[in-house]
């Protein structure tokens, strides 16, 4: 399955935002969206937890629209193993507010992690840009054997990378954020990954400052995007 999808992630990736334009960057959002699809059942939460996971993104959407039709539009929820990420943009702090208020009201959530910027819904090239960063590293991801990539839900928003998930080890977390740390034009970084074992990411042991492995890493001169670890 793996190898199905390297090589035309790896034929559409090879094409410069810049020449491409809006279109170019959709497709590889749809790309994206295609390989989430195919890596379902390899989550490791299971297609029950998958299951739980869906029924609270809708009940949480449906609310949104019965509450308040100003709420929905430009903002993305994102649920994994119960937990629930809000991204995207709202008009007002009241409808931030507001928003994560519903979230955190709805039935099975165990933890709300609000990222909602308040500002202008995004510009249709802001939105394909995002959407190729996300299809960048879910390639980069998938095409590496020592992530498992179905186990990490990857969203972007105003260019910021915002990874929620389950990691094997905190060898694979870190490999998987030094990763997003390097894709062209992310801003930042923001994991809500937790370790499988069940350890929250936060109580961790922090990673030394000196390279574990220096092949890993990109040219001392690529720009690297900052990472925020989020206490769970």
């Amino acid at each position: 399955m793996r190898l199905r999808w390297i090589v035309p992630l790896a034929l559409v990736l090879s094409l410069p935002l810049t020449l491409g334009g809006c279109v170019g960057a959709l497709v590889i959002g749809g790309l994206a969206a295609a390989g989430e699809a195919g890596y379902t059942a390899a989550h490791e939460r299971g297609v029950s937890g998958g299951m739980e996971d869906f029924r609270i993104k809708t009940n949480i959407e449906t609310a949104w629209s019965q509450a308040n039709p100003q709420l929905g539009p430009g903002m993305t929820v994102t649920v994994y193993n119960e937990r629930v990420l809000l991204t995207g943009r709202v008009m007002t702090p009241e409808l931030k507010a507001q928003a994560k208020q519903i979230a955190s009201a709805s039935s099975g959530v165990r933890a709300v992690y609000d990222e909602l910027d308040v500002g202008p819904i995004e510009t249709a090239w802001e939105s394909a840009k995002d959407a190729w960063i996300t299809g960048r590293l879910r390639a980069e991801m998938m095409a590496d054997p020592d992530i498992r990539s179905g186990n990490y839900t990857i969203e972007t928003a105003d260019q910021s990378i915002y990874l929620i998930g389950s990691a094997r080890s905190q060898t694979e977390l870190d490999k998987a954020t030094r990763m997003a740390r390097y894709v062209p034009d992310a801003r930042r970084v923001v994991s809500y990954v937790e370790i499988r074992s069940g350890m929250p990411m936060a109580a961790q042991p922090a990673p030394p400052m000196a390279r574990p492995n220096p092949s890993l890493d990109r040219p001392a001169g690529a720009p690297r995007a900052p990472v925020t670890v989020e206490k769970l």
